[in-house]
């Protein structure tokens, strides 16, 4: 057994587990032992010093610099002093001088433990100090480098220059659509946690935009529309570099960023207005860029981008609603159960970010590709679609949401999602009497008419009770109450059996009589609810109401860390499918008294007690990616590729296949 492999647990080993295989050899050569404590010997200083975990990541880092980078020892010191002001006491954990100019320091780089997150402002007042044209923070998996361009204005460049390269040459190098996979491929690698986008945006707002002056929601949005469209247009051929770069002077990329904002939102309308502009000084936006630049947002789901909108829109409106973004792998359970087809309609009417509609989509569009017999790479949504694709979201899906900025970010999503196509609404689902005034209104008009067009021909009727639609998914807000005895008037359950109105009533328990209304007869629906509804004694009404309007297919309760880091609620998954005697009236759901209900219960853990993602990992314990190249989230929900062996969506389909359900 090789020395470094006594030493594989706790903060030491999870800085060992970072090297690579040729640098763990290296740094084998160079490890010894004594009084049961790891001990390396130093590149920069020629002597023994004690495997502490930033050791061994300035140790990492020192090999990366003569084995990768080639930069010589003689430029390399370690422990170097910085003077500041009168005070000579501070020391850089690593310097590399000038190739010709040996007291002039050329980059500083500071190493921090792999759970530690500090040392950037440090940093920079060394960097300040000293005039050094580089910085460098690295806690082994995540690194940021940054040119210094003048004091306290430093700029995020994509790589740290090896010796041989300038720092203008790793700015200017122009960039395709394959430079930002091999990057992503760079970031995978790496056996712990890298860094993410949402890491990215909550650095950004830390750092860069809390003195900016700004809405910081609103210029990260921007950032994000702007790149999605560049990479779009790169990849199918408007252009043959991407330009979302940082490659010029500040007021040249504002310039660059401004044209390319301007042409997004003409091609993706409804999301910002035609006159709203880019609200960041020329400095900061290119710092923004500069950090945004080696991402690549898309992918086969958009899944990147997920993160970091559910983080910026639950800063300000989510969370005091008891609404938050569905995970992911919860959506594409209730897709694959409900099993919706090219010819029916699917509505979500509390969208959040829309990620039931989009991975509706994304099941539909891939049954029509197959049917075509056309491939779907790991960019499958930057590719351009056949035209049943686009026919299927304009006329087929729809989202609604009460919340003006859930909104945007929905009709954003579905816009890329749906080639151009969305039917992305503002609207208060449960207020459905006031549909018709917020109609009216020039401003709403402007963005959401085409698609109000297209919703009402899904009406049934003169007003906007009674929709037909076939599938209904939805996570809709399970806190706080509705007080407003206009909107109550309007639902049976706001009514007590005695006919008198309720005085305030759980928003969920609406949304569920409001979801059964949106379907048609035979239609079918997927609906988070609190855990309580299913078995609280008072609950006992709301239960009774679902079993008189609908047959109830199967309940799945949901691991208590789903919605992590926001809540703990105990929640679960309602299926329903509306009664349905008539053949003429939509799906045969025939009424009877006694039938199976299917039940499940989630017991692999996809989230953490903190709320971060647990991945299934391979044999050399590296998280496994799917052939989209996405992360694979450890659960038991449905079969991931194989890689998660079948799970309760598959359990289901056998049933309903048993049941003779109409929809398998």
């Amino acid at each position: 057994m090789s020395i470094l492999e006594d030493f594989t647990g706790g903060d030491v080993g999870r800085a060992l587990a970072l090297l690579s295989q040729e640098e763990h050899s290296r740094l084998e050569a160079r490890a010894s032992v004594r009084n049961d404590r790891l001990y390396l010997r130093c590149y920069g200083r020629d002597k023994g010093v004690r495997a502490t975990p930033e050791e061994v990541v300035r140790q990492l880092w020192l090999d990366r610099l003569v084995n990768q980078y080639d930069y010589p020892l003689t430029r390399i010191r370690v422990e170097e002093p910085i003077v500041l002001g009168r005070d000579a006491t501070k020391r850089a954990d690593i310097v590399i001088t000038d190739a010709d100019r040996p007291d002039t320091f050329y980059a500083i780089i500071e190493v921090k433990q792999v759970k530690a997150r500090d040392g950037k402002e440090q940093l920079r007042t060394y960097t300040n100090a000293t005039g050094a044209p580089l910085a460098v923070w690295s806690r082994g998996a995540e690194t940021i480098t940054w040119n210094r361009k003048d004091p306290n204005f430093f700029v995020e460049i994509p790589e740290f220059p090896s010796a041989s390269q300038t720092i203008e040459s790793v700015v200017n190098q122009p960039w395709t659509i394959d430079d930002l996979i091999a990057k992503e491929e760079a970031r995978a690698a790496k056996r712990e946690k890298a860094r993410t986008l949402r890491d990215l945006v909550v650095d950004l707002e830390n750092e860069v935009l809390a003195n900016a002056g700004v809405d910081v929601f609103e210029e990260v949005f921007k950032l994000i529309f702007i790149k999605l469209y560049d990479e779009m247009e790169c990849y199918r051929g408007s252009y043959k570099h991407l330009q979302f770069r940082n490659n010029d002077t500040a007021s040249l990329v504002r310039q660059k960023l401004t044209g390319l904002f301007d042409r997004a939102k003409k091609k993706w309308p409804g999301v910002f207005a035609e006159d709203e502009r880019i609200r960041l000084s020329a400095e900061h936006l290119q710092i923004c860029v500069g950090s945004l630049e080696d991402w690549k947002l898309f992918n086969s789901n958009l899944d990147v981008i997920d993160d970091a909108f559910e983080y910026l829109v639950s800063k300000t409106s989510k969370g005091e609603k008891g609404q938050y973004f569905t995970p992911r792998w919860v959506i594409d359970m209730c897709v694959k159960m409900l099993n919706p087809n090219e010819n029916e309609s699917v509505i979500d009417t509390a969208a959040g970010s829309a990620g039931f509609t989009v991975h509706t989509i994304f099941h539909v569009w891939r049954a029509i590709m197959d049917q075509l017999g056309l491939p779907q790479s790991h960019l499958f949504t930057m590719e351009a679609k056949p035209p049943r694709c686009g026919d299927y979201v304009r006329d087929q899906v729809f989202a609604i949401d009460f919340d003006e900025k859930s909104v945007r970010v929905a009709r954003c999503l579905n816009l890329i999602a749906g080639d151009g196509e969305t039917n992305v609404l503002h609207l208060n689902s449960l207020d459905w009497k006031h549909w018709a005034d917020t109609a009216r209104d020039d401003d709403w008009n402007d963005s959401y008419s085409e698609g109000w067009k297209r919703l009402r021909r899904k009406r049934i009727g003169t007003d906007d009770r009674n929709y037909q639609f076939d599938v209904v998914m939805a996570n809709p807000p399970f806190a706080g109450d509705i007080k407003q005895s206009a909107i109550l008037a309007t639902y049976e359950m706001a009514h007590k059996t005695n006919g008198r109105l309720e005085s305030a009533v759980g928003r969920d328990l609406l949304f569920i009589e409001r979801n059964l209304d949106m379907l048609r007869p035979g239609g079918r629906m997927a609906v988070v609810l609190p855990q309580g509804r299913f078995n609280n004694a008072g609950d006992k009404r709301l239960r009774d109401y679902i079993m008189q309007r609908a047959r109830v297919l199967a309940v799945v309760g949901l691991h208590p860390n789903s919605f992590k880091p926001h809540t703990g609620t105990k929640t679960s998954v309602l299926f329903v499918q509306k009664w349905n005697d008539d053949p003429k009236a939509g799906p045969l759901c025939p009424r009877r008294e006694d039938y199976d209900i299917f039940f499940a219960t989630q017991q692999v853990a996809s989230k953490d007690n903190s709320g971060e993602k647990i991945y299934v990992r391979g044999a050399d314990g590296a998280p496994m990616r799917d052939s989209h190249q996405h992360f694979v989230v450890a659960q038991d929900l449905f079969d991931h590729e194989g890689i998660t062996g079948p799970g309760i969506a598959e359990a289901f389909a056998e049933f309903a296949k048993g049941q003779d359900l109409s929809f398998r």
